[in-house]
């Protein structure tokens, strides 16, 4: 087994050299370089501020979020893979691109059979030769690794963050963790061969908005009954809270068939990275006789305070963080996850937690509005919960597909998610 792997490697890396011999002139004008150091590293957050640096409602995400995704000791999905990284200069050595590709054995296709591997952080000025150069290299170092065909643009790791390319919103800032780029970018895509693997819709609400009538009706209903019961967390329980958040979502995404599980460990020290910023007025879990059945977790929209920051937290930072967080500068909060464990769905349990929540969220004056989390439009059931709240769509995503050869695979989307 290790022989075949590096026997790929060798390929890959000839196939450049070749490939770079031939377009020698090419070459010459634009050049990539792998990110393996200190300062190539850096280059590679810099090229996302340098397109971007036009854009006024651009914000730069943190530089160590982006950093400790490259990280193995930061990132559990170097268990199960591995990534590389790029960046492209022009003639001049000036920054007009980057990319990464990442090999996940956990990044299952339901029902496809072949291997697909993705690609994410791309960045590139409007040059169809550049953007070409970009999916090439990450293309032939997949392929060196039993793939058949990239995603993207995708995150090497869970999918709140940095997943989709925006190709509707651009008229407000994003919402932390999401991918943010310019309009070009669709074409840069398409012009190559991605096609649309599925949409990513996120909807949006004032929180004083009316919110539609089967809602209080389904509280009045399981109000009455004895043994259900929905509250907020406290943050002096953290540990309680990551074990009914591991239960309920592990439950909820069993059925995905995408071998996603998160342990108590993990949701833990999740809880304990947020613990700056949790507001645990705005994350809520249902019980039925104080079993956790389902979960509502949101957070204030991270990027009213990073917005501030330019890519980064210090001690400085955080110290004026807590006094934003205390002096309620955050008017906006999004979704993180929602889920209810498979055996409770379509009873209206969601909307009876729902509602308890909105009680006092609607009443007092805590957020002016609500972002909530994406939904694919394979998963029709998380949209109509949103719609059926008098959310409207305020952004669309793609996540793209782009199979090596169409002639052994045929191009399928993502098939709609089927509740048991």
């Amino acid at each position: 087994m290790m022989k075949a792997n590096v026997t790929a490697e060798i390929k890959f890396y000839m196939n450049r050299f070749i490939t770079t011999s031939m377009c020698f002139s090419y070459i010459r004008a634009m050049q990539l370089i792998e990110v393996n150091n200190t300062a190539t590293a850096r280059d590679f957050i810099k090229v996302n501020v340098l397109i971007n640096k036009n854009n006024p409602n651009y914000i730069r995400p943190l530089d160590n979020e982006v950093t400790d995704v490259f990280d193995p000791s930061k990132n559990k999905a170097f268990k199960y893979g591995e990534t590389k990284r790029w960046i492209l200069k022009d003639g001049n050595n000036k920054l007009i691109g980057r990319i990464a590709a990442f090999a996940n054995s956990k990044y299952i296709n339901k029902g496809t059979g072949f291997i697909t591997g993705g690609v994410g952080f791309f960045d590139c000025i409007n040059d169809t030769g550049a953007s070409k150069m970009l999916f090439d290299i990450a293309k032939e170092w997949l392929q060196s690794k039993g793939a058949e065909a990239m995603d993207g643009p995708i995150n090497f790791g869970d999918r709140d963050k940095w997943w989709g390319l925006m190709v509707e919103g651009f008229n407000n800032p994003p919402i932390y963790g999401m991918s943010f780029n310019t309009p070009y970018y669709e074409k840069l895509f398409e012009d190559y061969g991605f096609k649309n693997y599925y949409n990513q819709y996120y909807y949006a609400m004032g929180v004083k908005d009316k919110i539609s009538d089967k809602f209080p009706e389904r509280y009045a209903k399981f109000k009455n009954k004895p043994g259900y019961e929905a509250r907020h967390i406290s943050i002096k329980n953290l540990e309680k809270h990551a074990e009914e958040f591991a239960t309920v979502y592990n439950a909820a995404w069993a059925q995905h068939g995408e071998a996603k599980e998160i342990t108590v460990k993990d949701a833990m020290k999740l809880f304990n990275k947020m613990k700056l910023v949790i507001d645990e007025r705005v994350i809520w879990f249902a019980y039925y006789k104080n079993e956790p059945i389902a979960m509502w977790i949101n957070i204030p929209d991270l990027n009213e305070y990073f917005k501030h920051f330019n890519g980064k937290l210090g001690l400085i930072e955080k110290l004026r963080l807590l006094w934003m967080k205390k002096n309620n500068k955050c008017r906006i909060f999004t979704g993180v996850a929602f889920g209810v464990v498979p055996k409770y769905q379509g009873l209206g349990i969601d909307s009876f937690m729902i509602y308890e929540a909105s009680l006092p969220i609607q009443t007092l004056n805590w957020y002016d509005k609500y972002e909530m989390g994406w939904a694919g439009d394979w998963n029709p059931k998380m949209i109509n919960i949103y719609k059926s709240l008098g959310a409207t769509q305020s952004r669309r995503m793609i996540t793209f597909r782009y199979i090596f050869d169409e002639t052994k695979h045929p191009f399928e989307r993502h098939p709609v998610l089927e509740y048991k």
